[in-house]
């Protein structure tokens, strides 16, 4: 059998990694219900601190699921994945350089293609784990097929003693639980006609860790003791998407897309936690439509379409000593896009497009935005090179601030502004360089933004609302290299990005400095400086193997060299200007018992090297690395 090889792509300028649930279920620790790993590991420049996924330097990210774009504006209080790993048949993790039919999450998206039972036959699977910290993480799927229909559907509990990233060298007070379901129906009505539903609805529970000693050096940094903190987060999300593609000829083919998101997430305290009790109750519903057609004309690829929801969001923020806060806000978005791709020749791409979006909330918006890339393949070598030059407008959060949780932040030096979109520029430049199989992809790139989007909590409580910050650049440059699927050994992945994430000028939207209580307290300091989430080297390096006799082996090595230092002045131990450089080891051993059974044992941070990975004051204090995890695994498939 011939490898599999990975080739270069004339076709498009978005640099993109493609995995698939082989990838999913080889990868340590990839297929637990809230893990990350299958990004982290195999995309450069992204990477898991203060319990938030971060990509290139920004958080603002989206999930697409069957292509429909999930609205979540709530970035600052969300901890959960957008899905469950073992739901995914493939996915496709876009890197900046969109066209225009992409949407505007600039620092990445993620394209899920879910399982649909096209590939089952009256099959099921059987999902069961254990390990350390009394954790398990559980599933049952089952699926089938006709020629016409197909059906997928799946139940998921997991449940630990270890969830959020803890305050401490070991987790105290951090178990986590959640339970959920997924579905997805293809029906193929006719050659022309297909519709799709995929739903979803899960729910997570994560206590919030704290730091059992009141006399060490976190807590005299944070200024008070969390050792008698009891604080938890539910978070519940749910959605529903029900695509119909129209085939109007081999080139000409419409879209049209109805769905429905719903976002809760709901922060509790202890009402005599000290010094502040908090009450964070954030729910958001969307509903809207996407819709797109594209054709070929001659060499041109033309495509139109548009993208559209209404918000409607329903906060309660408490604080204790002052009554509750309920803003209720309706926002909206409506998008509209066309793009050409110009293919002259086999060797050549031109792409050109255009994106209009209108956002109405507290503030009125309104952003027109080009889009040009080039590719060009050197005969003969077979490499691609890219360049690509754009423009992207992100609609704001909704989330306010007034009544008595206003007079609050004003207590605490801080005001409200609404807040207005970020505004990106970037510019990317890239190589495709493909050599026996294997696929090297380097590119370099520079994102300009304008009200950077971030968050920022309220004097000591744990109320986190978003900012926009006057100014960030980012630039960076990466590199991914992929071998063959070799039937035989398995398949050789590393990424790594050297990467600068400033920030400059102050917080212009959401809590903001009020000048009026503290003057001098607003300035800030000249130039730019670093982001709290600035990791200027990040490098992973694995390899998922296949041995003889079913069975498989595979590893995944991290190396970060430390995030940037909040708090360089004694008692902190730190006093650089970025905190210690880190590395793990993840491993996993497996064997195939006939075609039923898999039994695994994995392995995540194997030498069980705590370090502290960042100190912004998010989900309960400081944040150190995951402790180590050890858990076996056994698949049962089945018919029925």
């Amino acid at each position: 059998m011939q490898a599999a090889a990975e080739s270069a792509n004339v076709d498009s300028v978005t640099p993109a990694i493609l995995l698939d649930r082989i990838d999913v279920a080889r990868t340590p620790g990839a297929d637990r219900t809230n893990s990350l790993a299958i990004i982290t590991d195999f995309v450069p420049g992204a990477y898991m601190t203060h319990d938030m996924l971060h990509m290139r330097g920004g958080h603002e990210l989206s999930w697409l699921i069957d292509g429909v774009a999930i609205p979540n504006t709530n970035i600052a209080s969300n901890v959960g994945p957008q899905i469950d790993p073992k739901d995914i048949d493939t996915l496709e993790v876009d890197r900046g350089s969109y066209s225009a039919s992409l949407g505007d999450r600039t620092y990445g998206m993620f394209n899920v293609v879910p399982r649909t039972g096209f590939e089952r036959n009256r099959e099921g699977e059987l999902v069961l784990s254990i390990g350390n910290f009394y954790q398990t993480n559980d599933q049952l799927s089952l699926g089938d097929h006709t020629e016409k229909f197909a059906w997928y559907t799946s139940l998921n509990g997991n449940r630990s003693n270890y969830g959020l990233q803890p305050a401490v060298e070991q987790p105290v007070h951090d178990a986590e639980n959640g339970y959920g379901g997924f579905a997805s129906f293809v029906y193929n009505h006719d050659p022309a006609n297909q519709f799709r539903l995929v739903t979803q609805l899960r729910t997570d529970y994560y206590q919030i860790p704290k730091d059992p000693d009141p006399n060490d050096w976190q807590t005299a940094v944070l200024g008070y003791a969390t050792n008698q903190l009891n604080d938890g987060e539910h978070e519940t999300d749910s959605y529903a998407a029900l695509t119909w593609l129209h085939t109007f000829s081999p080139v000409t083919v419409s879209q049209i897309s109805p769905f429905y998101h719903f976002n809760r997430t709901n922060y509790q305290s202890d009402p005599n936690d000290v010094p502040i009790a908090t009450t964070a109750n954030e729910t958001g519903n969307y509903a809207g439509l996407q819709g797109s057609i594209s054709t070929v004309i001659a060499k041109n690829s033309l495509s139109a379409g548009m993208y559209s929801y209404v918000q409607h969001e329903n906060d309660l923020f408490g604080i204790s000593g002052i009554p509750s806060t309920n803003p209720l806000v309706t926002a909206g978005v409506q998008e509209a896009f066309v793009e050409d791709t110009y293919k002259p020749s086999q060797w050549l791409t031109l792409i050109a497009g255009e994106r209009q979006t209108h956002f109405s909330g507290a503030i009125t918006e309104d952003a027109l935005y080009p889009r040009l890339g080039i590719a060009v393949m050197l005969p003969k070598l077979n490499w691609v090179f890219r360049g690509f030059y754009g423009h992207f407008y992100q609609p704001p959060p909704v989330t306010t601030l007034s009544g008595s949780l206003l007079d609050y932040a004003h207590q605490n030096g801080l005001s409200y502004l609404p807040l207005k979109g970020e505004r990106n520029e970037e510019h990317q430049f890239g190589v495709q360089i493909p050599f026996h199989g294997w696929l090297l992809d380097a590119d370099t790139f520079q994102t300009q933004a304008q009200n950077f989007l971030d968050h920022q909590n309220i004097g000591e409580s744990s109320v986190f609302i978003p900012v926009t910050v006057q100014g960030a650049l980012v630039q960076a440059w990466e590199l991914t290299l992929r071998s063959p699927h070799l039937w035989r050994y398995g398949q050789a992945h590393l990424s790594y990005s050297n990467q600068i994430a400033q920030q400059i000028g102050p917080v212009t939207g959401g809590a903001i400095c009020d000048p009026a209580t503290d003057p001098n307290g607003c300035v800030t300091p000249p130039g730019y400086s670093p982001l709290d989430h600035d990791q200027r080297n990040t490098l992973n390096v694995g390899f998922n193997g296949t041995l003889p006799h079913g069975v498989t082996a595979s590893f995944n090595v991290y190396y970060g060299s430390g995030f940037s230092n909040g708090y360089t002045a004694p008692p902190s131990p730190y006093a650089g200007p970025y905190l210690p450089s880190h590395t793990t080891a993840d491993i996993v051993l497996g064997k195939d018992f006939g075609k039923r059974y898999t039994i695994t044992v994995s392995a995540l941070n194997a030498a069980n090297t705590p370090v502290l990975l960042d100190n912004s004051l998010t989900f309960g204090g400081f944040h150190y690395n995951d402790p180590r995890q050890i858990y076996g695994e056994l698949r049962y498939r089945f018919h029925y």
